[in-house]
């Protein structure tokens, strides 16, 4: 399958809006479901798999692996999610990153559970950081695992691990907020002082991601059960790349880039985040 060209999702508007009142609300059903399916079927396998790949593979080989065939997967899921409607995405603006081959820090602000899979989806080879649970689930953890993502219940760990991976000149995904933007914050919650720790030790820069939606799917608090209006729109905006300086502390360094978030996602955009009305 050919890489993902950025692009919007097809605008399922186009359909009569006539015509949606009375088909297309249990066809989006019927495609989510989908899309639920897959990620079991294709999760199960992945674990199966994935075992005794790491026993068999060198560990670096592994890793590669691992990684690639996450990307795919995600990529697929993406192309599945054009094809239904689903979904409108703007992923032009990640379109530079394949081609960026010098170790970076990819921070994305938080705003659902499956920002990471849009990401992964444009990048062959990239190391996540996530949830050591996430690395347990019968569903995600083989992949994960495969793929050498770092957990991240150690901070003292996941600073050094991370920036081990960096040397070898790798893409670290990794969310400063540390987890989704909370329901009640007005851009981002309060960063946290990882990203800036990792980028300090292994002396990189932090490429900021804007994401943006027109929906509260998946955010932090949003139930499972509850189904969304379709189609969601998002956008990931690349940002500037932000440079340690010398001498420069954390602490001021998660202050200047909180300020570049605040900053960007802050601006008059069609899909601005909008404060939620009980």
């Amino acid at each position: 399958m050919p890489p993902i060209e950025p692009s919007i999702v097809r605008d399922s508007r186009s359909i009569p809006v006539a015509t949606r009142s009375w088909w297309w609300w249990p066809l989006e059903t019927l495609a989510m479901g989908g899309g639920i399916l897959y990620w079991g079927v294709f999760g199960l396998l992945f674990t199966l798999v994935s075992l005794p790949l790491r026993i068999i593979l060198p560990r670096r080989r592994a890793q590669i692996l691992g990684r690639s065939l996450l990307h795919r997967a995600f990529r697929v899921f993406v192309h599945y999610l054009r094809i239904t409607g689903l979904v409108q995405v703007d992923l032009n603006s990640l379109a530079p990153l394949r081609q960026k081959s010098e170790p970076i820090i990819i921070a994305p602000n938080h705003t659902s559970l499956w920002d990471a899979v849009f990401v992964i989806a444009c990048l062959p080879q990239p190391i996540c950081i996530m949830k050591e649970s996430i690395l347990c689930n019968p569903f995600l953890g083989g992949g994960a695992r495969l793929a050498g993502y770092i957990p991240n219940s150690s901070p003292a760990r996941l600073v050094r691990k991370s920036a081990e991976s960096l040397s070898h000149g790798g893409q670290l995904l990794l969310f400063p907020e540390g987890t989704r933007t909370r329901r009640d914050a007005r851009w981002i919650n309060p960063l946290r002082g990882g990203c800036a720790l990792i980028a300090r030790r292994a002396k990189v820069p932090v490429l900021p991601v804007y994401v943006r939606s027109n929906t509260r799917f998946l955010e932090k608090g949003w139930p499972l059960w509850k189904r969304p209006d379709f189609p969601l729109k998002l956008s990931f905006e690349l940002g500037t790349a932000v440079v340690p300086k010398e001498n420069e502390s954390a602490k001021a360094f998660t202050n200047r880039l909180s300020e570049t978030y605040i900053h960007n996602l802050s601006r008059p955009h069609k899909l601005r985040r909008q404060i939620e009305v009980e």
